[in-house]
């Protein structure tokens, strides 16, 4: 990995005032809940009166899909994005959530690993298109679902980014997958982005009647301590369901144990940010 930090693009000020804060939601083990929390936790912050957007930059493109845009709705997408043919404010389209928009992802996502090797600053590609829009961003928070990889998509969004919030489920390879990517955050602060961050771990699909669900949370907070949010986000067939319906289940069933848990996510994530901006 090439020690390029120096050449990373500052983030002006939006319109003269505060830059978006930018979150990766990231794993690198498919089918932890990264998806379904990004879908769900941008959807939580817009209902806290933040302005959201998300980018799928997954090439299964389930964010887009959880969010109601239909495949043959998505022509400026993040691979148009990433490769320079369009604007962040060219892609992006209302979710039907009010201070919610949506980067959509489409199958031309799936060749960007390959094409991204050739290109120049290709770990700076996305990066670079923030930039581009932060000066009239409207956003407060810019939220990054990433594919199952630490891959080049991946790594575009490590380095766009401020900060990472990893979701991890409740499962027996969870701390060996989590101490992997903490050293990819690693690599990536030192050569890359100085200021990538673990904003915070969020434990997925719990389940208090199981009892490697209780463990797995004993022992991730015992390693990572303060960095694991106290919400977790239950095991909830509401939240399994929304997605067939192409809505977030905040939308689909607000009073499903699924969307409160979502919302208090949401307000922990936002107190943790003013936390971290009184601080600086």
């Amino acid at each position: 990995m090439p020690d390029a930090a120096r050449s990373m693009p500052d983030m002006p000020p939006a319109g003269g005032s505060v830059a978006p804060r930018i979150l990766a939601i990231v794993n690198q083990k498919g089918g932890v809940g990264k998806t379904t929390t990004a879908v769900n936790l941008a959807t939580a912050m817009a209902a806290c009166n933040k302005r959201v957007l998300v980018i799928d930059l997954d090439p299964q493109g389930n964010a887009s899909t959880g969010f109601g845009v239909a495949r043959n709705k998505r022509e400026a997408d993040s691979y148009a994005v990433l490769i320079g043919e369009a604007t962040i404010a060219d892609a992006a389209i209302e979710s039907g959530i009010p201070g919610l928009e949506l980067v959509p992802a489409s199958h031309n996502l799936s060749g960007a690993e390959i094409e991204l090797v050739e290109m120049e600053h290709r770990e700076f590609r996305l990066r670079e298109a923030v930039v581009r829009h932060a000066a009239a961003s409207p956003y407060d928070y810019i939220l990054i679902d990433c594919p199952p990889s630490l891959g080049l998509l991946t790594l575009n969004a490590l380095v766009a980014s401020d900060a990472v919030l990893v979701p991890l489920q409740c499962e027996f390879y969870a701390l060996e997958g989590l101490s992997q990517l903490v050293r990819t955050v690693e690599r990536v602060r030192k050569h890359l982005n100085p200021t990538l961050e673990i904003q915070g771990v969020v434990l997925t699909m719990f389940d208090r009647r199981n009892n490697l669900s209780e463990q797995v949370a004993a022992d991730v907070r015992e390693h990572f301590g303060t960095t694991v949010y106290r919400t977790m986000i239950p095991r909830n067939v509401r939240v399994s369901e929304a997605p067939s319906y192409g809505k977030p289940v905040l939308l689909y069933d607000m009073a499903c144990t699924g969307a409160r848990a979502y919302l208090d996510l949401a307000r922990e994530v936002l107190r943790r940010e003013k936390d971290l901006a009184e601080a600086a």
